[in-house]
């Protein structure tokens, strides 16, 4: 190889760890390869860490603490962001972007709180920022939401993004163990961090909702406007009752463009949800991630796939490193996401849902009026209703049609005041019930 392809493309790596290493590791593996695909070699020439100690199997001539200087390198052609959280990163990037720099990154946080200012500085530097590693490990769905689905309008996108959740719900409707023996066992297999706090209350999945609807709806969302709940609160009961109806549970990341009068709006949630085991997403069980996507002319289309672990997602990112090491050797940049459209994010409380309400009761004449009347006082409208057990061991269990989120907790909250009621044992959303 002779002449301007032999030059290489440099590339520096902020962060060693689960993700950077291999990283590390597959640009070696695989450098024949990768050469062949972009038309020039690619060469990590610097790698950012806290502690350079603690990556003994690292070339030490490649350590750096100086992550600033590093981006600013003249020597630096490219850079790879994968130490996560919002500072160092943030600052980071903004520096590798001044410095004319296409940056490559896994970091779902950041990206989901600040995804239009970091765009913003890329664009005006010409630069390329690239993330199919933020949302889903391997799966490749940034990319086709931005660029395969460019001529089509998305109505709703609806995944399973979090492993570590995905796990402990298929292993509570496994085994019928609670929550917290089944966050014990995924913990002990590695699924769960030691604080896995972000998992289990839905912050990871709620920073990769907004950039999912972000991206399908032209629109800038950030963590801030998705509505999160976690599944601490769900229990073997709720797991049990949603079999019983021939549903599973699973914590949702819901993007929806739904009409608001004359225009439309973006309502995105992050929940547990009962759904049908008919539905495809119920059948992702483990770590795996799915990501479903409804749209007007491509009609229904699945992603799936290993969404976490070190070398799923350095794919994603190698992936990324290949088409923006293309744009460098054409000299010119990919398009970036698009926010014309900048629609209005509809709250949590208008949002329509439907619940599924487990009720402790008792077994007395005019129970099930007084009930149905607390949901016609908010105009909830009541799809099923059955009842199981007789005396003191009496449950009625109530799924609703579509209504406002905020007018179905009104009614939980007067059924929970009422004295018939002896206890309200479960309540959980429900989707893609017919």
């Amino acid at each position: 190889m002779s002449g301007p392809s032999s030059t290489p493309l440099r590339v520096a790596l902020l962060g060693c760890g689960t993700v950077g290493s291999a990283v590390l590791r597959l640009v070696g593996d695989q450098a024949g390869d990768l050469a062949a695909r972009i038309g020039r070699p690619v060469e990590v020439v610097g790698i950012a860490v806290r502690r350079p100690a603690h990556h003994p199997d690292v070339p030490q001539h490649l350590l750096t603490t100086d992550a600033a200087a590093l981006v600013r390198r003249d020597d630096v052609d490219l850079v790879v962001e994968v130490i996560g959280g919002i500072e160092p990163a943030r600052s980071l990037m903004y520096a590798a972007f001044e410095a004319g720099k296409s940056v490559v990154s896994a970091n779902k946080a950041l990206l989901a709180e600040d995804g239009p200012g970091l765009h913003a500085a890329a664009a005006e530097a010409g630069v390329d920022l690239y993330y199919e590693a933020a949302v889903a490990g391997a799966i490749p769905l940034l990319r086709p939401l931005r660029e395969s689905l460019a001529g089509d309008q998305l109505r709703r996108v609806v995944g399973i993004v979090n492993g570590t959740t995905n796990y402990i719900l298929s292993r509570m409707a496994e085994t019928g163990a609670g929550f917290a023996e089944a966050l014990a066992e995924a913990t002990e297999l590695g699924y769960a961090e030691a604080d896995p706090t972000a998992d289990v209350d839905g912050f990871d999945a709620a920073a990769k909702a907004a950039i999912l609807a972000s991206l399908a709806f032209h629109t800038p969302v950030s963590s801030a406007d998705v509505h999160r709940e976690g599944i601490s609160a769900v229990s073997a009961t709720d797991v049990a009752r949603a079999a019983e109806i021939g549903c599973t549970v699973k914590l949702l990341a819901i993007c929806e463009r739904v009409p608001n009068g004359a225009g439309d709006s973006v309502a995105v949630r992050v929940h547990p949800a009962m759904i049908p085991t008919t539905h495809p997403l119920a059948s992702v069980g483990g770590a795996f991630n799915a990501v479903f996507v409804e749209a007007e002319a491509a009609g229904q289309l699945m992603f799936y796939g290993q969404g976490a672990g070190g070398e799923p997602t350095a794919s994603a990112v190698l992936g990324d490193l290949v088409a923006v090491a293309r744009n460098r050797v054409a000299g010119a940049s990919g398009q970036g996401p698009t926010g014309y459209a900048d629609l209005a994010v509809r709250p949590m409380a208008e949002t329509p849902t439907r619940y599924h309400v487990s009720l402790d009761v008792a077994d007395k004449p005019g129970v099930l009026a007084a009930v149905a009347q607390e949901f016609a006082r908010q105009d909830v409208s009541i799809s099923t209703v059955r009842q199981t057990g007789r005396g003191d061991a009496a449950t009625l269990v109530i799924v609703t049609h579509s209504a406002p989120d905020a007018a179905l907790s009104a009614t939980i909250a007067a059924l929970r005041d009422m004295p018939a009621v002896r206890g309200v044992t479960s309540v959980l959303r429900v989707e893609g019930l017919s």
